[in-house]
């Protein structure tokens, strides 16, 4: 044992723990470039990825090399054995490094952890400002051996991302396209009549569209189509203004977990979503896919940046003076949403749907 009550640990420190703490999108856009940060473990050496426990709904997308370390951070946060179980578990691990791939860190959460990995070196990106938490994170730049500017708040994240790798591989790729390979879900048949996914749930209910517009939508596309929409089990009972959805004569509702519901996007003529997980899913899945937007993420997520947009999503928000607030709406709700997503024009919905199915 150690003076500080630890195991020893005798072996030499072997493979790579990358942090990402972001959800559930974070974590779509992230399996994009894993594989640039999976290069950096030397051969022989294993790669574990520490996500929040939520995100581990997306597990399926990484790739069977990956071990995934889910992390509860609210346990973290509230509960001293959760938080030696973690820190132990890390520790005990001897990695050789660690990653961080987050730009907004917190300084007794994920920095916490990696702190408690006792790594021979761990690098990181220059952290984003938290005025709250500035202090502590000026401190913790101890933890880093080195540390890069991903340049402004505002820059697509994925390009962000492919940006670190560059750095820390020493190798220039192009930014990545917005695109699964074929075997990250499982096959799924085809539909017998073509069939429109709708997604008018978030987490966050401001950015949700009313249920009018999807009522809107169904309209504009009866009899040519059937209609399903996506929803976690309990998003009705939550959101009862959209009880009128399932009131629409032969809509169906799906509550399928993702890996499920992923083939499902695949097969789909047309997917319309709020800026949710399912949104991000289904276009890099490449389903016809239009993403009803705020504008709370424009140059971080949504819009994805024209380097990384493939050729079937669309995106439509109404632009602001204050757009890019990352969520932090600076103005009143309009009817409960971001005024962003309240004054979004349903002409130009429409006319964005009509040509991603003609495409």
């Amino acid at each position: 044992m150690s003076w500080f009550g630890k195991k020893q640990r005798e072996q030499k420190p072997s493979g790579i723990i990358l942090f990402s703490s972001g959800g559930l999108g974070d974590t779509i856009l992230l399996s994009l470039v894993i594989d640039r940060f999976a290069d950096l473990a030397e051969p022989g050496e294993g790669v574990t990825l520490a996500l929040p426990r939520e995100s581990l709904k997306m597990a399926f997308l990484f790739d069977e090399k990956i071990n995934i370390l889910p992390i509860d951070y609210t346990a973290f946060r509230k509960s001293k054995s959760y938080r030696k179980e973690i820190t132990d578990q890390v520790y005990e691990a001897n990695y050789r490094a660690v990653i961080s791939t987050d730009f907004l860190r917190h300084p007794k959460l994920d920095e916490a952890i990696i702190k408690a990995c006792e790594a021979g070196g761990a690098v990181a990106m220059e952290p984003r400002s938290w005025p709250k938490y500035d202090m502590a994170l000026q401190k913790n730049r101890a933890l880093y051996s080195r540390l890069y500017d991903s340049g402004p708040i505002h820059r697509d994240k994925v390009l962000r991302w492919a940006g670190f790798a560059d750095w820390l591989t020493g190798r220039k790729e192009p930014a990545p396209k917005v695109h699964l390979p074929e075997d990250r879900v499982k096959p799924a048949e085809d539909y017998p009549r073509p069939t429109v996914f709708l997604v008018p749930f978030s987490a966050v209910k401001e950015k949700q569209s009313p249920p009018e517009v999807f009522l809107t939508i169904m309209e504009h596309l009866k009899g040519d189509y059937d209609f399903v929409v996506a929803s976690a089990p309990n998003d009705l009972e939550t959101n009862p203004e959209y009880v009128s959805l399932a009131n629409v004569p032969g809509v169906s509702f799906d509550n399928s977990l993702f890996e499920d519901l992923a083939p499902k996007l695949k097969r789909a003529r047309l997917v319309v979503s709020v800026d949710t997980a399912a949104m991000h899913l289904a276009a890099a899945l490449g389903a016809p896919t239009l993403c009803l937007a705020s504008a709370a993420y424009v140059n971080e997520i949504t819009p994805y940046a024209a380097e990384i947009t493939p050729d079937n999503v669309r995106f439509v928000y109404h632009s602001m003076e204050c757009e890019g607030c990352l969520g932090s709406c600076p103005l009143p709700p309009e009817a409960g949403r971001f005024p962003c997503v309240a004054r979004l024009d349903i002409s130009d919905i429409l006319k964005t749907i009509d040509e991603l199915l003609a495409g």
